[in-house]
């Protein structure tokens, strides 16, 4: 049986940006209507991506190896954060519907699943279908040796030799995760180097933490094709003629936007070779009542980002004030060790002629870094030579993710370092890192200046 419904704000998918969303929709008290294809709420960052690679890496790192319950582990977090994403469904009033969405007009879409077909019609869309590991043919994912990232979420038992192909953000922390749990690995990246969006003192710090780790790169190099041999094992072929045998190969290049059961044609609208939506600065598709965030429109693809686009992309839809600063969003990666920034790089700032100047902390210098035992983090101020105004801040190290949020709020309130010079930390944290590089950086400004006008320090 057909059913028609009308409602103000249709979302398609129930991940980061979905998920948000509809929450904000419901908040402003419009009737809202989430469609979720799959059999678990959240999407990509619950089910396959964010939340279990982060529960393995947790795992890993506690364990020191991969252990048999992972698997068991991860289905247990997932099941609970899918819960909670249904449970504040039904807080908020919005009505949940299963099934493979496709549009049949700009306003009309067609929720189809093995009992029934609901036509649902918005005044207000929001499409935020997530991703999926792309593929290449020269690669051929067979879930037995070959892998696409979406394996951990069925962690197979834990392979002697693994290649991992691509260097961004999932390869780099994969390899982190495998290399932990006693994997040796080989990383290949066709770039120069690996994750080359974050500053070059924190990736040169990482690589040297990964070839402790026995992480063996091949930077600059491209794979031609995979073949497997009758033992099992995996030989991905180098365009410059090397071949990389493994027990199994992890392909980690580049996500597809899900974008092809949703007949966009009837919208009249177009995804792009990646499966991506292209969106204005309101995440405004070319259908002015049409919206789209997360994954589907591509970078960032950050969950935290995600959900951002999805309660600001709604607000703007209802013509609701939304304040948003992109510039303040921070990015945390979850190698091992893990690293997290907000604000500007080393680079950005030389290429924009910005005067900038650098504080450092050590953990080896805070008592917290000696109780954890890890004495080779680093937090790194960047801040105007004049001003003070705090630029940027990079970390890498224990509870990088964590601390990033004191130097975010600092930046979102325009303050300078004096801020972090004149507070008192608790102790022993490693927050203290904050005070110890502001005073690190003031320092700095001796040689061959003078410090900035009002600023008294001490040196430590």
């Amino acid at each position: 049986m057909d059913w028609r419904l009308n409602y103000d704000l249709v979302v398609i998918g129930s991940g980061a940006a979905g998920h948000h969303g509809a929450i904000q929709g419901a908040k402003l008290g419009k009737r809202v209507a989430a469609i979720e294809v799959g059999t678990s709420l959240g999407g990509a960052t619950i089910n396959t991506g964010t939340v279990p690679s982060k529960t393995v890496r947790e795992a890993v790192i506690r364990a020191g190896s991969t252990s048999t319950n992972i698997a068991d582990r991860i289905a247990q977090v997932a099941s609970n954060e899918s819960a909670v994403y249904a449970n504040q469904f039904r807080r908020n009033g919005i009505d949940l519907f299963a099934g493979e969405a496709s549009f049949i007009s700009p306003n009309l879409i067609q929720v189809k699943n093995s009992d029934e077909c609901t036509l649902i019609e918005g005044d207000r869309i929001l499409i935020a279908t997530g991703s999926r590991p792309a593929h290449n043919p020269k690669i051929p994912v067979d879930g037995v040796a070959v892998f696409d990232t979406d394996a951990i979420r069925n962690l197979p038992p834990p392979k002697r030799v693994l290649t991992i192909v691509g260097g961004g953000v999932i390869g780099a922390e994969y390899a982190c995760i495998a290399a932990e749990a006693g994997a040796i690995v080989t990383l290949i990246e066709r770039r120069p180097r690996m994750l080359d969006f974050i500053d070059g003192e924190l990736v040169e710090a990482l690589s040297y933490h990964m070839r402790r780790k026995g992480v063996m790169f091949r930077l600059g190099e491209e794979v031609d094709s995979v073949i497997r041999n009758s033992g099992g094992k995996v030989c991905a072929a180098l365009k410059s003629g090397k071949p990389v045998w493994s027990d199994g190969l992890l392909y980690a290049v580049g996500r597809q936007g899900n974008t092809e059961s949703l007949n966009l044609a009837a919208a009249r609208l177009e995804a792009d070779e990646r499966g991506r939506i292209r969106v204005n600065d309101r995440f405004q598709t070319e259908q002015p009542h049409i919206y789209a965030a997360g994954d589907v429109i591509g970078f960032p693809s950050l969950a935290s980002v995600s959900m951002e686009q999805g309660r600001v992309a709604v607000c703007y839809a209802f013509g609701e004030a939304a304040q948003s600063v992109p510039d303040l969003f921070p990015y945390g990666i979850f190698t091992i060790p893990e690293i997290s920034f907000v604000g500007k790089t080393e680079e950005q700032l030389t290429q924009e002629a910005i005067p900038y100047e650098i504080g450092i902390a050590r953990y080896q210098e805070i008592a917290r870094g000696q109780i954890l035992g890890d004495t080779t983090g680093l937090l790194k101020l960047l801040f105007h030579r004049e001003t003070l105004r705090l630029l940027g801040v990079h970390i890498i190290g224990e509870g990088a993710t964590e601390l990033i949020h004191i130097g975010q709020a600092v930046m979102g309130l325009e303050g300078s370092i004096k801020f972090l010079l004149t507070t008192v930390f608790n102790y022993p944290t490693l927050a203290e890192c904050y005070k110890v590089a502001a005073l690190n950086g003031v320092n700095r400004l001796d040689y061959p200046g003078k410090p900035a006008k009002g600023v008294e320090y001490a040196s430590r």
